[in-house]
Formats: structure tokens, C-alpha cells, sequence
């Protein structure tokens, strides 16, 4: 009987190490930051954004200007007249949600930078933890900057300076 029993522990055990699974956490944000081509990379995005807003906010004061010059003059103005400004300020208004989502829209410019700058540096970053994981064997990497809640994580685990230094980053 007691060797049934320990045989059964021996097999249960061996069983477990069999299904045992390595994994790491890393934190990606703290590793795109400490990465030059992201830091540049962001910031050359961040003054694409820069410029598009203030040619919106240009255009938005042309646009509030013409507004407030309308309401001023509207109660002198004829109908016809009336009506070719309220137009006017229709088409201006269109015009200025056409800008605002082409320049931040979905797939807009803003989206097409970013694919453009941050994407690359990205994949870079995805073929490092692929290399990390084939090399040590992990079954799986979490990701614990955005996105993944990870409660608690024993900072042995974070393997976020390993893929710097395979990227050849201190």
C-alpha cells in the first residue's frame, strides 16, 4: 500500500515539473523609454502634433472671428446676405472638423507618423523579447506596462534590462 502511495506521489510530482511553465515580465514602456531612436522618434511625432493643432487653433480663431463678426452685424444685414454669411460659416466649420480628423483622426496623419516613427522601434523591441524567449526557453512574457494587470511580481522576473542590453542599451 505505502508503495502505491509513493509511487503515485513520484508520478503526480513528476507530472507537475512536466507541466511546469517558465515566464518573465518585462515592462515595455520602461524599455522604449531608454531606448534613443524612441525618445527621438517621440518627439519628432510630438512636434507633428504641435504644428497640426496650432494650424487648427489658427483656424478655429478665423473661424470664432467670423462668428462673432456675424452676430454683430447680423441684425443689419439683409436676408440674401445673412444667408451667404451663415454659409460661409458652415462651409468654414466642415472644413475645420475635415481638418481635425485628417490631421488626428482615426488612420489620420497623426496614426500614419506614429506606424511611420514608433512602429519600427517597436518591432525591434518584439524581436528582442523573441529572441529572449526562444534563448531561455519562457512559455510566455508578460508585458506589465499598459494594458495587462500584473498585482504582483517578483522583480526577479523582470527581464526588461536583459532585452535592453540585447539591444545594446545600458
Amino acid at each position: 500500500m505505502n508503495k502505491i502511495i509513493l509511487l503515485l506521489l513520484g508520478f503526480l510530482f513528476s507530472c507537475n515539473l512536466g507541466f511546469s511553465q517558465r515566464y518573465a515580465i518585462i515592462d515595455s514602456k520602461y524599455i522604449l523609454e531608454k531606448m534613443p531612436e524612441f525618445v527621438d522618434a517621440q518627439s519628432r511625432l510630438d512636434q507633428f502634433s504641435f504644428l497640426w493643432q496650432q494650424e487648427i487653433d489658427q483656424k478655429q480663431q478665423a473661424l470664432d472671428k467670423l462668428v462673432r463678426d456675424f452676430e454683430s452685424e447680423q441684425i443689419m444685414l439683409p436676408d440674401n446676405l445673412k444667408k451667404k454669411r451663415e454659409d460661409e460659416i458652415f462651409n468654414k466649420e466642415k472644413e475645420l472638423r475635415d481638418l481635425q480628423r485628417k490631421r488626428f483622426g482615426f488612420e489620420g496623419d497623426l496614426f500614419k507618423k506614429r506606424q511611420e516613427l514608433i512602429k519600427p522601434v517597436q518591432d525591434k523591441v518584439y524581436s528582442a523579447v523573441q529572441r529572449l524567449a526562444l534563448e531561455r526557453s519562457y512559455d510566455f512574457i508578460l508585458d506589465k506596462s499598459e494594458g495587462i494587470t500584473v498585482i504582483f511580481a517578483d522583480p526577479k522576473l523582470d527581464k526588461s534590462e536583459d532585452i535592453l542590453k540585447s539591444l545594446g542599451i545600458k
